[in-house]
């Protein structure tokens, strides 16, 4: 849905504060040594900066692989969040192995290559997970600091609960009580109203609520049902990691510097702590600007938050992994820990779509080009109307019942608990940018299915020394007998939505190269349907999990310390053992800020 206008036209039109952002390492200042060296200016990574450096004697380094977000159009206007990723230079632009659970196709694998990380790219969901989400994490680590009720006051210091672009009253929409106005990171609920499909998804809550009930507020910890999309929107513009964590009261710290497109190829021993364990205080870099080869130390900590695929990817080009895989590549084995990399969970996804009776949908701007010059002309000038949102309209999480099908008499239940989804189904108002090659006419609706308690399992491996060279990437996308029959109940789970009152003059029929007998047939043609249209959301976990202190497995302890070394830990989602039901991003958010109060425990200033 790019506009034909000139990206220089926006460009001209925003103001940024560069702060403490650096292109070159040699005007860093450097008069003090770093105390500790973040790899990586992603979600967690910049929150965890922040924390950091409010405690003056803290001299932080951050390592940002890609370019500032500064000017990036496709990273600050919502809506455009569909074209900031793939195929940009804001992407790193992975794509899987092929996918034996998905007819060997390989898939896009989208991760933000830009300061923000992949909270300057993704669709902006604000998602905290179910309490059981957390609760299943402190039983994992055997760390009550992990759980629901502990993790409570890191909600509340990330969140900053806004108002949306249009100022409208939202009595219903969410539940206040259970959201923060004092914290950083904006979040707020859509600024621009959908009239042909608002009132449809909420009517049907109504219509059919045995099945589909309404949820006010999917973030109070009990997340079941159909509620309204909260977003990490400041207004019309995307709250990033890289905005509100790095925003100009923050990046103005003089103990905090920024150093961007620095590519980090390799962590380096520096020595051995009185243990004798390697202790890793060292970074090797390229200054992508120069290409110059750089080291730089951390006195206190190293910590690594490259991200679920490149964090365990650095371990493994560093020696920290499987010995039979390192030695095969020629690489010393520092620690040999046959965890880094495996455990990869991940959301299988597939974009359903049907043609509607409307003309008012996403398809209106993406073939006239009058009409999106028109829209981004009004966020230019008053930063309202269609560009304020993200994509999703509402979301839905849902459980597939014990008393409808045999899949509860062949399967165990992988969800963390009966109060959290196995499902979720997301609505957009058109074909989602990406998902679906537009037809030459016509209006869509999107009801997207994704697996959120999924079994099946994949890893991130290297495939060789060279830094530069993209791990192989396996999600294991529908390896499991029981993602597939879940993924295929969600899609008959949307069609049931769509049978309802609220829809019956505005459905007319079913896309995806599908007739309507296709779509409502077989339990064999839904497979086939399946097996070739499921991609994946893009939120990877695990690659570094959290084990207890003592355990012979996992990557990182629970205070995030990465077991066998000193002086290293890892900060990002790669740590938590099993995807939650949930978009990853805040998950991310409160892995970063629980980091902060470990390390200042740690270094006593807690």
């Amino acid at each position: 849905m790019r506009p034909l206008l000139g990206t220089l036209v926006v460009l001209t039109f925003l103001h940024f504060v560069q702060g403490a952002i650096y292109e070159r390492f040699e005007d860093v200042p450097q008069d003090s040594p770093f105390d500790f060296v973040i790899i990586g200016g992603g979600t967690a990574g910049n929150a965890l900066a922040n924390r950091l450096t409010e405690i003056p004697d803290f001299n932080v380094l951050v390592l940002e692989a890609g370019p500032s977000n500064e000017g990036v159009v496709d990273s600050i206007v919502p809506f455009f969040c569909a074209q900031a990723v793939p195929f940009t230079p804001w992407d790193w632009n992975y794509t899987t192995i092929p996918q034996k659970g998905i007819n060997n196709r390989s898939v896009i694998y989208p991760r933000g290559h830009l300061l923000g990380g992949s909270s300057s790219v993704n669709f902006m969901a604000y998602l905290r997970g179910s309490s059981q989400d957390w609760d299943r994490y402190a039983s994992i680590t055997g760390d009550h600091g992990w759980s629901w009720d502990a993790i409570q006051p890191l909600i509340h210091r990330n969140e900053k609960w806004t108002e949306p672009a249009d100022h409208h009253n939202t009595t219903g929409q969410f539940n206040p009580d259970v959201h923060s106005t004092k914290g950083i990171n904006s979040v707020s609920l859509a600024g621009f109203p959908r009239p042909n499909l608002d009132p449809r998804v909420i009517r049907t809550t109504k219509d059919l609520p045995d099945e589909f009930p309404f949820n006010e507020d999917m973030n109070s910890g009990s997340h079941l049902g159909i509620g309204w999309t909260q977003a990490t929107i400041n207004g019309g513009r995307r709250s990033s990691s890289a905005t509100s964590y790095l925003g100009p009261r923050f990046i103005s710290r003089k103990n905090l510097h920024v150093l961007v497109n620095a590519r980090v190829t390799r962590l380096v021993q520096t020595g051995r702590a009185r243990n004798g364990t390697p202790k890793i205080l060292g970074v090797e870099f390229v200054d992508i600007n120069t290409n110059r080869k750089l080291t730089v130390n951390a006195r206190r900590e190293l910590i690594l938050s490259a991200g679920s695929v490149n964090t365990p990817q650095l371990l493994q080009l560093s020696g920290i992994g499987d010995h039979s895989l390192l030695s095969s590549l020629n690489i010393r084995t520092l620690v040999h820990n046959p965890s880094v990399g495996q455990n990869l969970s991940d959301h299988p996804l597939l974009p359903n779509i049907w043609l509607v009776n409307s003309t008012d949908t996403f398809e209106a701007a993406e073939r006239n080009a009058t009409i999106a010059a028109e829209q981004l002309q009004e966020w230019e000038a008053t930063e309202k109307g269609p560009l304020v949102d993200t994509l999703l309209d509402h979301l839905g999480w849902l459980r597939v019942p014990d008393n409808e099908t045999d899949i509860w008499d062949r399967f165990e239940d992988p969800a963390a608990g009966r109060d959290t989804a196995h499902y979720e189904l997301l609505f957009s108002n058109g074909i989602v940018p990406g998902t679906f090659p537009l037809p030459p006419a016509g209006n869509f609706l999107s009801v997207v299915t994704a697996v959120v308690s999924p079994t099946s399992r994949g890893s991130i491996r290297l495939n060789t020394s060279d830094p530069f060279s993209a791990p192989l990437i396996d999600p294991g996308l529908l390896n499991t007998p029981l993602d597939f029959e879940i993924i295929k109940y969600s899609i008959r789970s949307a069609q049931r939505f769509l049978s309802g009152r609220a829809w019956k003059d505005y459905i007319i029929a079913p896309l995806n190269g599908l007739d309507n007998t296709t779509m409502v047939g077989t339990d064999e043609e839904l497979g086939e349907y399946v097996r070739a249209n499921t991609a994946t959301i893009f939120h990877p976990v695990g690659t570094a999990s959290m084990a207890p202190v003592d355990a012979d497995w996992g990557v990182v302890d629970p205070d995030l310390r990465v077991k066998g070394v000193s002086g290293l830990r890892v900060v990002d989602a790669s740590v938590l053992p099993i995807v939650p039901a949930a978009h990853t991003q805040v998950p991310t958010y409160i892995v970063g800020e629980r980091a902060g109060d470990l390390i200042k425990q740690a270094w006593g200033v807690l």
